[in-house]
């Protein structure tokens, strides 16, 4: 009796003592501040079920650039400040840059060697090199870029023929650029089972990923025990998505080991990957992950900022004509090309303004500490998830002025393309919309390009409108709103709306046809056309 009494006062001793400690800070005299918690959960009730960026952005107006939050007994330092991200993600990368253990990410969706989702391990870093290699700066020139202009000016004829389906030919273009550089594979029309297929993975892909988008079964195991149908069947969704990536990604995958016997290598990245296998010998779970990682960044990343460029024209017109005024002066009835990267600064200052303005991402991909870390006297537990609230650097009232308010003056003299500028001091940053530390994005030098060379050319060949009401005859003037007028997601990108694109002139139009025939000829018989369907 003695015993089952004592038994009986130690477990409501450690009950008492777990509703004492999980989900509160523990000692503030060392950890980080932040909203008030509850016993066991923390600050899980506080946290709003979509767009959480912009609440922890209002957070930290109150608990400054660098505070925690409680999710049971998991800590979380949110990062808002530039200095702090500069401090934990840049400058001590080392012990910075590993990823949350993850169920859903590193079990169910990918098989644990997804790059985005790995720690930053040797294996992790080989197969890092292995993209960085095709994406560098000399990479870019060397043979990306005929590339780009090929696939920009084939953009520009389909969006002259089909205006309606401008979104479909930007998420047609990223597509492309990315499939021939990965696969040696162009995605030609945006008439394609593929295509389709693909951005509805991406959308799964997004939503599934989207932080607090599934419950929170790492921090607090005694979830996963919870029929799934009561957590949003957050299991069978990550099955769909995995069962879709691996059709798609092993049926691309096979595309090319069929080309490889038919006439051996190409310039394409999975070729070099294969040629070096006696080498670096890779799965093929693991070369389809690789190539899968990489043709997902460089598609809806792209595609997102793209569909924010042409909202932000049809809402600021004046910004608009003025940036078209300047590619006028530069570049006449010539279609804007590479040679131009340096001689139009305004078109540069938009591009910096519209990822800004409306960042690809809230919230970038979660970080976790591999060793404790002191900030300023305040220490960062190990195991710790750091999450880089991207909003809430963007909207810093103190370094942009009225930050809703779309501006590409705020730029002004900041010419240079954004990796020039990613690893610099905290006040010469541009913006963090391609990460931080070792995790930066491999892609850096393809995407700023990707972006250059739509913009200029959208902004070359077509006035950019609202459409018209033909009922009332008023101009329809789409949401921008960031609460009502865009997804929630891992990538943020604007909901459906119609925007006018009228060629400028009949010289510009005959201009794009004679560039587009020259493009077949010179640069899309060198890809494969393969029907994608079969995959």
């Amino acid at each position: 009796m003695l015993s089952l009494l004592l038994i009986a006062s130690t477990a409501l001793l450690g009950l008492i003592y777990a509703g004492a400690t999980i989900g509160r800070r523990r000692s503030l005299a060392d950890l980080t501040t932040g909203p008030p918690t509850i016993p066991f959960l923390g600050n899980m009730l506080q946290m709003p079920t979509t767009k959480s960026f912009l609440q922890m952005g209002e957070w930290a107006k109150k608990y400054g650039g660098l505070y925690s939050l409680k999710i049971g007994p998991g800590d979380i330092i949110v990062l808002c400040g530039r200095n702090e991200v500069k401090q934990v993600l840049d400058r001590k990368s080392s012990i910075s840059s590993d990823r949350p253990t993850s169920v859903l990410r590193q079990e169910l969706l990918t098989g644990g060697d997804h790059l985005l989702w790995m720690d930053a391990t040797p294996e992790w870093r080989g197969l890092r090199k292995l993209i960085h290699s095709d994406f560098t700066e000399g990479m870019c020139k060397k043979l990306h870029s005929r590339l780009q202009y090929a696939e920009s000016v084939q953009m520009l004829y389909d969006m002259s023929r089909s205006p309606g389906n401008w979104k479909r030919h930007l998420e047609r273009y990223t597509n492309s650029v990315i499939l021939c550089i990965v696969y040696g594979i162009r995605s030609p029309t945006i008439h394609s089972k593929y295509l389709e297929r693909f951005e509805t993975l991406l959308g799964n892909w997004a939503a599934i990923n989207a932080f607090g988008a599934t419950p929170p079964v790492d921090i607090i195991p005694a979830l996963k025990w919870v029929p799934e149908r009561f957590l949003g069947n957050w299991i069978s969704r990550a099955t769909v998505v995995h069962d879709e990536m691996r059709r798609l990604y092993d049926g691309l995958q096979e595309i090319v080991m069929q080309r490889r016997r038919r006439i051996g290598t190409t310039d394409s990245m999975i070729d070099r990957v294969l040629d070096q296998q006696d080498k670096s010998p890779l799965t093929k779970h693991q070369i389809a992950n690789l190539a899968g990682v990489t043709i997902k960044g460089g598609s809806d990343t792209s595609a997102a900022i793209l569909t924010s460029f042409v909202l932000a024209m049809v809402l600021h017109p004046a910004i608009q004509q003025k940036a078209q005024a300047e590619i006028d002066a530069v570049t006449g009835d010539r279609i804007p090309d590479d040679s131009d990267f340096n001689r139009l600064p305004y078109v540069m200052t938009v591009i910096k303004e519209v990822q800004r303005w409306r960042p690809i991402t809230g919230i970038g991909v979660p970080h976790q500490l591999s060793e404790d870390m002191w900030v300023d006297g305040k220490r960062l537990p190990k195991g710790a998830m750091l999450l880089l609230n991207v909003w809430a650097l963007h909207y810093d009232a103190e370094r942009y002025p009225e930050p809703e308010k779309f501006d590409p003056d705020r730029f002004k003299g900041w010419t240079a393309f954004s990796a020039e500028y990613a690893n610099a001091e905290p006040e010469k940053r541009d913006h963090y919309a391609y990460g931080n530390g070792r995790r930066l994005c491999p892609g850096i030098h393809l995407a700023e390009r990707n972006l250059f060379h739509v913009v200029t050319k959208m902004l070359w060949a077509f006035n950019i409108e609202p459409t018209v009401d033909e009922r009332t005859g008023k101009e329809i003037i789409p949401d921008g709103s960031i609460e009502t007028g865009y997804r929630e997601g891992l990538v943020l990108c604007a909901k459906d709306f119609p925007a006018a694109l009228k060629v400028r002139s009949a010289a510009k139009q005959d201009i794009i046809n004679s560039a587009y025939d020259i493009a077949c000829r010179d640069v899309f018989s060198k890809y494969d056309d393969t029907d994608l369907t079969t995959i």
